[in-house]
């Protein structure tokens, strides 16, 4: 059975103090094993702290990006290998502001793809259109393309290493939120290109998650589908109290 998993991702906020305070408040309101995997999604300076932090909980790491290379003369870079050093055995590929802000391509996001699972790390591999794609009805296509550019070269066993996010971009930080019939739909879409490529069983293992400005009031509501399996989780991961009654939704 496929996993649920709540997956918060801080982005560029907190500084290292801050960020072991948050960790450290949702380690301690984890008093019981929550029904889903819980993963921390942090800043690279953060990795070691906070994997140390909470090595002994249901609490996983995870990075926000890697390099695309294994190693070398590429300054200010952080590379797989270098991220799970720290312990943490996530990392976030494919975010739509990486896609945006830093022109990320779909053979970028391939290369990523193959030194995290060389390294040992499981990603969070985010697809999803943006709103003029969606408002030209086009979100499938480009949600396929996303698919065929970057994770469907992987061989089964490999693939079975990939969590997938949804990104409904057009609802990330606008205060728009896809319905539960508009996640439904779309991860129900993404399960059958997962079961068409690679088999029904490899999709039914398949953890896919809804990651557009989920929060604690709309999060029952989404996780009620049966293709969505968590959340990654934007804004309301910054704090312990909204991200443990995500957590507790799922």
């Amino acid at each position: 059975m496929r996993k649920n998993i709540v997956a918060g991702n801080w982005k560029m906020n907190k500084t290292l103090q801050e960020g072991i305070e948050l960790a450290s408040e949702v380690k301690n309101m984890l008093t019981q094993t929550p029904e889903c995997e819980v993963v921390l999604g942090v800043p690279f300076i953060h990795l070691a702290a906070i994997a140390a932090l909470v090595k002994d909980s249901p609490i996983k790491v995870s990075a926000e990006n890697c390099a695309d290379e294994e190693q070398g003369a590429y300054t200010g870079e952080v590379s797989a290998a270098m991220v799970r050093s720290t312990g943490a055995e996530y990392v976030i590929l494919g975010h739509s502001e990486r896609r945006a802000y830093y022109h990320e391509t779909c053979e970028i996001l391939k290369k990523k793809t193959l030194l995290a699972l060389k390294n040992n790390l499981k990603p969070i591999f985010c697809i999803g259109e943006v709103k003029q794609e969606r408002e030209a009805g086009k979100q499938n296509e480009v949600v396929k393309e996303q698919l065929e550019g970057s994770l469907f070269n992987l061989l089964p066993e490999q693939f079975s290493n990939i969590v997938l996010a949804y990104e409904p971009v057009w609802a990330i930080g606008t205060g728009l939120t896809a319905t539960p019939e508009q996640a439904q739909e779309m991860h129900a879409y993404i399960r059958s290109l997962i079961a068409a490529k690679y088999g029904q069983e490899i999709a039914d293992n398949t953890s896919i998650l809804y990651g557009g400005s989920c929060n604690a009031q709309n999060a029952a509501s989404l996780f009620a589908n049966p293709d969505v399996d968590g959340g990654l989780i934007g804004g309301a991961a910054l704090k312990a109290t909204d991200f443990k009654a995500i957590i507790d939704a799922r």
